[in-house]
């Protein structure tokens, strides 16, 4: 490698682990990913820290975890205070941002992005900067060029809905928008050092796209917590939420049945093949320009999403396929091959991690770490315990008009989890039942063993732990007397 790495960061938004070769799934068709999986350090137990999208997104983009950026919840821009990657790299960098942002304002480079290319009209009321919510979107101007007529109102302003631009033909949709801008800006920045951001939509709802048929909905790979209600000693958050996505109408699709169920999966599934194409775009630029050995590679997400699994949809709950997420990471002078990284890992790491690769300074108040040990093979993860925030809902997420008051009360309160080394995870709240699941013999977490009096010293220890997190951290979360 000549001179600085670049660096290539795709994320999705709202794309579980378990939707790619290297994490199990074999039927969904992501030839791309999985060629990339195959030259990445896989890393097998990677978690957001916080399942909703505005907060997470401020940890992947500081290294800091969301009761310090302040974005708890979503629509929240992120402080001027907390820099980004973008920020703290060398003036040498072009530095790009291109997608979703859903930290302030949408649609002008800033936190120290010099190119943007938006997708996003209907986040305008909440930009941080009020002068820009008379502008339109990259993507909506594309859409005008090709002859399409917009179909929704905001204000004085013509858009596209979300819906109607997720039904676009395959070429118009935002994830192929983006995966050829992507591939301009690779081109066109060849030869000097470069750092590109892209993030993708899809498969974020509405669950709807141009490759709903490509998969067979009776070959979806259900696991045995697929439409199956949490039992009675779960959390009342989890319950309420099951009972009501399996009551419902959701969009198009009827949550009361299982086809209902499995129709929305299908669609989603297509959702990750088309980001999976998208990907496959910028790859393809990268590898034709001549940078990909100059290049440091990552794929990751921002949450996962339920998918029916506890009868649930979406995110905002502390269950597996909500928190973890896939991430590959290819560092071509450090393997050509894929490795797989055991152990387990979380999103605030990443811009330690990534700072260190490109050789810069990683700042003091970085409450991540850098685990370039890791992929250099001189440490591995086997001793790290990864911690989950839940803020509070708010209006972030999902929740019936029709919930009991005590249900409301708990909606609206902290939660702590520690996905421990020993593969215990402990979910702590001070107001709703808390659960602790034994992930080594219950990967599903269908068997709530919090009040089993033989785990009551382990539940002692793993909240010690949480506690210790909260006091180097300033998290001032309460948590219950245990």
């Amino acid at each position: 490698m000549a001179g600085r790495p670049n660096l290539l960061f795709i994320w999705t938004d709202e794309q579980r682990a378990d939707t790619l070769a290297c994490y199990g799934n074999t039927v969904i068709q992501t030839p791309n990913l999985n060629a990339l999986a195959e030259q990445s350090f896989v890393f097998a137990n990677a978690y957001c820290s916080q399942p909703v999208c505005t907060p997470s997104r401020s940890t992947v983009m500081t290294g800091i975890y969301p009761h310090t950026t302040g974005c708890i919840e979503n629509n929240v821009p992120l402080r001027t205070d907390q820099p980004t990657l973008a920020e703290l790299v060398s003036d040498e960098y072009q530095r790009g941002y291109y997608g979703k942002w859903h930290l302030g304002s949408e649609l002008v480079p800033q936190r120290g992005f010099t190119d943007w290319v938006g997708i996003e009209d209907g986040y305008r009321a909440h930009y941080g900067d009020p002068a820009t919510r008379s502008r339109l979107s990259d993507y909506h101007h594309e859409l005008i060029a090709n002859g399409f007529e917009p179909d929704a109102v905001d204000g004085e302003l013509h858009t596209f809905s979300r819906q109607t631009a997720a039904e676009m033909p395959e070429e118009f949709t935002k994830a192929r928008f983006l995966g050829r801008r992507a591939a301009e800006f690779i081109n066109t920045n060849a030869g000097r050092p470069w750092v590109l951001y892209v993030n993708f939509l899809e498969p974020h709802m509405p669950f709807t796209g141009p490759l709903n048929e490509l998969h067979d909905p009776a070959d979806l790979g259900t696991g045995p917590a697929f439409i199956r209600k949490p039992p009675e000693d779960a959390a009342l958050v989890n319950r309420v939420l099951a009972d009501y996505y399996g009551g419902v109408q959701w969009r198009d699709f009827d949550l009361t049945t299982e086809s209902g169920w499995r129709e929305v999966r299908r669609n989603y599934w297509g959702l990750v093949t088309l980001i999976d194409r998208a990907t496959g775009d910028i790859l393809k630029a990268l590898d034709e320009s001549g940078q990909a050995g100059d290049t440091i590679v990552v794929f990751t997400s921002d949450h996962g999403d339920m998918m029916g699994d506890h009868n649930i949809l979406a995110k905002c709950v502390l269950y597996e396929e909500a928190v973890r997420v896939p991430l590959l990471m290819r560092v071509p002078w450090l393997s050509n091959g894929r490795r797989d990284v055991g152990g387990r890992v979380s999103l605030v790491d990443l811009v330690p991690t990534l700072l260190d690769l490109l050789g810069e300074t990683v700042p003091a108040h970085v409450q991540g770490q850098s685990r370039v040990g890791v992929l250099r093979g001189d440490a591995d993860l086997r001793a790290n315990d990864v911690i989950v925030e839940w803020n509070g809902s708010h209006n972030s997420c999902t929740w019936p008009d029709d919930a009991s008051p005590e249900a409301d009360a708990v909606e609206a309160s902290p939660w702590r989890t520690i996905i421990s080394r020993e593969g215990w995870k402990l979910n702590l709240s001070a107001v709703d039942q808390s659960e602790l699941y034994d992930l080594n013999q219950d990967p599903y977490e269908q068997n709530n063993v919090f009040n089993a009096p033989a785990q009551a010293e382990r539940i002692r220890e793993l909240t010690a732990r949480l506690r210790a997190w909260q006091q180097r951290t300033q998290d001032v979360a309460p948590l219950p007397n245990v």
